[in-house]
């Protein structure tokens, strides 16, 4: 198949290929994969569509996919997340078809989703569920075709769990972010780190001694809120889950309504994965000069639109930061309200997305292999596969641990044993 493309700049390529390269030594259990996958070719003749972030991550993961005898295309779930040096290296060094610009406008954006779905994919690769949702609801032509997909987002599991529901998915989809390989990791130790480094880039502000408000407490708020912590922030939470609730607070931290927040906090970070979970009203409650920003898939938990009704005026201060007035004060909102650790940093550290990419490739093995006994459900990653992640990552930093002797299996799988 013709390679295809709609990228920033071909001549990026070189740098987008250092980078890959760089990225490439932090995965090494993707590597192993990548490896195992040439030799087998259990892809073979599978065309894959995928809309995740374009990023030197995931550009591993195609290499992967397409060692494994598959046909890929690659759009972006996220129209600040590209890296555009990424996008042309994959396509001039590693014969992917990517449909990827940064700072592409919304039509841009779903025009890319339709062009990766010309590939008449046999699996969907999801970040956020929008490649799967335009599937089902304007190419439902291409439906019949598709063994199952995959998904690699808390916001995108909702969202299909929701789809589930209403009996309107039409294939099985494996929930990657809910393996432990993933989620364990992945949400709390990447993106924790990675929000805080957005932050920073895009504001150059002090943590210690600030007061950050947490909006979610999930696995994703749980990293932010301790990465804050550790830099000397005082944490607020907040949260509609009476049982995270209670683990914020036996975790440390001040817990209570967005309303009481917004006075105290100089930072706010919303991970939730609903909707305007800042407000208008909290805005105005808020200090002169509070930061604002969102570290869930969608730019939908800050009303973005109802604080530009209210703003006298908004101008750009530096990349990634733009300044509201609100009445008498000032407000900042970070990287348009979209995902602040990829739009004004990085994304995760390779190293944690070594897991989460490893999920990947071996969901799509294992759905080549048993989608005919899948029902239009969603899945969790098989535990085998979770496990077998998990020890090639032990085995690649060097750390062994204990096995359980065959008395001490003997006792687990008795009923009988006690005192």
């Amino acid at each position: 198949m013709a390679i295809k493309r709609d990228i920033a700049d071909l001549k990026l390529a070189h740098d987008g290929k250092a980078r890959i390269e760089w990225a490439e030594r932090s995965m090494p259990v993707l590597r192993l994969i990548r490896e195992r996958f040439k030799k087998e070719k259990p892809l073979k003749g599978i065309n894959i569509a995928a809309c995740l972030h374009v990023t030197t991550e995931t550009a591993n993961l195609m290499r992967t996919l397409k060692a494994g005898g598959a046909t890929c295309t690659l759009c972006a779930s996220n129209p600040l997340s590209t890296q555009d040096e990424v996008a042309a290296a994959l396509v001039k060094e590693y014969g992917v078809s990517v449909f990827a610009v940064r700072g592409e406008n919304n039509k841009l954006y779903y025009k890319h989703i339709n062009q990766s779905l010309d590939v008449k994919p046999h699996i969907t690769m999801d970040d956020g569920a929008d490649l799967l949702s335009t599937l089902h609801q304007d190419r439902r032509e291409l439906l019949p075709g598709v063994l199952a997909g995959t998904e690699e987002t808390t916001t995108g599991v909702i969202r299909l769990k929701a789809m589930a529901e209403e009996k309107a998915l039409e294939y099985p989809v494996i929930a990657v972010n809910d393996s432990k390989t993933k989620h364990f990791f992945d949400n709390r130790y990447g993106t924790g780190q990675s929000t805080i480094d957005g932050v920073l880039r895009a504001t150059n502000m002090l943590i210690a001694g600030s007061t950050v408000v947490i909006a979610g407490y999930g696995w994703c708020g749980r990293g932010v809120a301790m990465r804050a912590k550790g830099l000397g922030g005082n944490v607020i939470v907040t949260e509609v889950d009476s049982v995270k609730a209670i683990e914020a607070v036996m975790d440390g931290f001040q817990v209570m309504p967005m309303a009481k927040a917004a006075p105290l906090g100089d930072l706010f970070i919303t991970l939730t994965g609903d909707i305007h979970v800042i407000r208008l009203e909290h805005a105005k409650k808020m200090k002169d000069g509070a930061v604002i920003c969102n570290s869930g898939h969608f730019n939908v938990e800050i009303d973005i639109p109802a604080l530009k009704k209210a703003a006298s005026r908004v101008r750009t201060l530096r990349a990634n930061v733009e300044e509201y007035t609100i009445g008498k004060k000032k407000i900042c909102l970070l990287a348009e309200g979209r995902l602040i650790n990829l739009s004004a940093a990085e994304g995760h550290p390779a190293m944690v997305m070594d897991m989460s990419f490893a999920n990947q490739a071996l969901a799509a093995e294992y759905v080549v292999k048993h989608h005919d006994r899948l029902e239009h459900k969603v899945y969790v990653v098989p535990e085998k596969i979770d496990d077998d992640i998990a020890r090639l990552k032990l085995k690649s930093m060097g750390v062994s641990i204990d096995r359980l002797t065959p008395e001490q299996k003997k006792y687990l799988a008795s009923w009988q044993m006690g005192t």
